[in-house]
């Protein structure tokens, strides 16, 4: 699915008024419709009886949609308390006509922090800042609903329309100017499409449960706008696209020989060390690569024997034994760094990406963290069929002022995210950057930028274990050997490794990743599925 930023959704319901379909108070009509919709729908006891709720609106068209929501629970038969944060006269036109419509009902009551705290319900409606939030919320706003929240917590359900209060949409990065922290919704419903910044950062936990709903706007109101409009890091920018897409080419074909599928080679560390590209290369052959080839030193030669059988092993001590490796032309998909050593990494990268014929690979661990003191040394030797794999920590080792401003309390929003860090650094390596966590982001230099989200109902805790991160660099570098095109292989290959983790759950160990590739395999390409 496509994922939005705030201005694009916005121009999305711009379009739709402007081309006459429907008008900015029936989308708004619509929106709370949703819901409540979407209220019954997950607390179904909510629906059996009318019951309290505490609608808290903002000053602008977020608070809007807290109107009508007020007004469909009091048409239902609910005892409904309004507050506003802000001046009624100076709301948006939409947003004033339907306070207007709650007030033929109710009353509005002005922002008081203990009125809020001390008011009694079963549903707190956080309709105060959504979508569209630029600055931080003073602590006058996030304080009273936080502590509000925290003394019903046991007896009240909280909902927020778009996103909880101090969450920007653009990031998941909280911009709050208080202590208090978010005010965390159990269910945070939201329309037409996801944004960015519900699966970044803290935006799945602060959502808690996220449901989208239909506010009729027809699919051909696309939110991206020019392929190359800039984003907030200069760069131009691509669609952004979430879950990673699972490319058709996984399905082998029923001609050819093994090394019609390719030749991926994993570099080991030595004895001791070679536990991660043994994981690696395992993940290499069972994603579907032909043949693959650990390549040790030698003082790590038995320790891979008696661990291998279908992987094969070749001595390969230094750079000039890669140098000879890769001699053999059949060999087309490289993997550098898991448990490789440092000063080893950097010497067989140099030869791994110079040469008459540079592979596609994948530089993860070792490779990465052996350039840390000089990162444009390595930018300089990568080229586009290059993928890095890092996580956090490596990714602050090669570019620190990205990670720098990720870290930073942002000022205003849109805050600079996890997608804008790795647009940027795939436009300085110029190649593919995979950053990984439960929020992974995968960029090309052009800007094209896919997230593989293991939020809400995908959530997989369990990957947060030693290894997991060499079987995803194998992975991938087994669909290069396949021929898959770099973008293809970092994205199907997050995609698989997320699946095969949810197939196993709980009491995961890296050894099981690439032992559920086969059941992955046959539920994606289940013949009413191709």
């Amino acid at each position: 699915m496509e994922l939005l930023t705030a201005a694009q959704m916005r121009r999305v319901e711009h379009a739709a008024i402007e081309g006459g379909t429907v008008t900015g108070l029936e989308l708004m009509e619509r929106a709370g419709r949703g819901v409540v919709e979407a209220a019954y729908e997950e607390w179904p006891d909510f629906a059996a009886a009318p019951q309290r709720a505490l609608v808290l609106c903002g000053p602008g068209n977020n608070g809007g949609d807290g109107f009508v929501v007020a007004r469909l629970l009091r048409g239902a038969g609910w005892q409904v308390e309004v507050f506003l944060f802000g001046d009624a006269d100076k709301l948006p036109p939409d947003a004033k006509a339907n306070h207007d419509r709650w007030c033929d009902m109710g009353a509005v009551a002005a922002w008081d922090a203990d009125a809020i705290i001390g008011a009694e319900a079963d549903l707190c409606v956080d309709a105060v800042f959504g979508a569209g939030l630029t600055r931080p919320v003073a602590h006058e706003v996030v304080d009273p609903m936080v502590r509000g929240w925290g003394r019903r917590r046991r007896t009240c359900r909280a909902l927020a329309i778009d996103a909880p209060t101090g969450l920007c949409m653009d990031s998941g990065r909280l911009l709050i100017d208080s202590a208090a922290g978010v005010p965390n919704a159990d269910l945070t419903v939201t329309f037409h499409r996801a944004r960015i910044g519900h699966h970044l950062a803290s935006g799945p936990i602060a959502c808690g449960k996220l449901r989208l709903k239909d506010i009729g706007l027809e699919p051909r109101f696309s939110g991206q706008g020019p392929r190359n409009r800039p984003g907030p890091t200069g760069l131009k920018l691509g669609p952004l696209v979430s879950p990673c897409r699972v490319s058709p080419q996984i399905h082998k074909g029923a001609q050819g020989q093994k090394y019609s599928h390719g030749h991926a080679v994993v570099l080991s560390g030595p004895m001791g060390r070679s536990g991660a590209a043994r994981l690696a290369a395992r993940g290499a052959l069972r994603v579907g690569a032909g043949l693959v080839t650990v390549a040790a030193p030698g003082s790590a030669m038995m320790e891979c024997a008696t661990q291998m059988t279908a992987i094969m092993l070749r001595k390969c001590e230094d750079a000039e034994g890669l140098a000879a490796l890769l001699d053999d032309d059949r060999i087309n998909a490289l993997c550098l760094g898991p448990g490789l050593g440092l000063e080893r990494a950097k010497a067989l990268v140099q030869v791994a990406c110079g040469g008459v014929k540079p592979r596609p690979m994948v530089l993860d661990a070792d490779a990465l963290t052996a350039f840390a003191e000089a990162p444009d040394a390595l930018f300089d030797m990568l080229h586009p069929d290059v993928i890095l794999t890092p996580h956090e920590g490596e990714f602050a080792r090669l570019f620190p002022d990205l990670s720098d401003r990720l870290r930073d309390k942002p000022k205003a929003g849109p805050a600079f995210s996890k997608v804008d860090a790795a647009r940027a650094a795939a436009a300085r390596a110029g190649c593919i950057v995979l950053l990984k966590g439960p929020d992974t982001v995968i960029a090309a230099p052009e800007g094209r930028t896919a997230l593989n989200a293991a939020t809400y109902g995908r959530a997989a805790p369990w990957l947060a274990t030693a290894g997991a991160g060499d079987v995803l660099a194998g992975i991938i570098t087994g669909l290069l050997a396949r021929k898959l095109a770099p973008m293809q292989a970092a994205m199907t290959g997050a995609a698989l490794h997320l699946e095969a983790a949810l197939e196993v759950g709980p009491g995961l160990i890296a050894e099981d990743l690439p032992e559920q590739l086969p059941a992955v395999f046959r539920r994606l390409l289940a013949p009413d599925r191709r």
